[in-house]
């Protein structure tokens, strides 16, 4: 399983591995324009790399299971 937090600051708080907290801050919203970060799909109309939140600040909180894609809501407890 893999867990992966995009469009945030690549400035993370906590490091890779690391076990957080329910309501523990691990980051925040990342800049529009991001450079160095390797295999960026993601362009503005200028051809900069952007964080992909070219449509507004959002996070995209994904979930793997070998590899897929999968619901995150069926991993999360209240």
């Amino acid at each position: 399983m893999s867990v992966s937090y995009c469009h945030v600051s690549p400035n993370m708080f906590v490091e890779y591995g690391e076990t957080v907290s329910k309501k523990e801050i691990i980051g925040t919203i990342g800049p529009k324009n991001v450079y160095g970060i390797n295999n960026n799909p993601y362009r503005d109309s200028s051809g900069n790399p952007t964080n992909g939140a070219t449509t507004g600040s959002h996070l995209h909180f994904a979930i793997k299971v070998d590899g897929i894609n999968v619901n995150p809501l069926n991993y999360y407890n209240t």
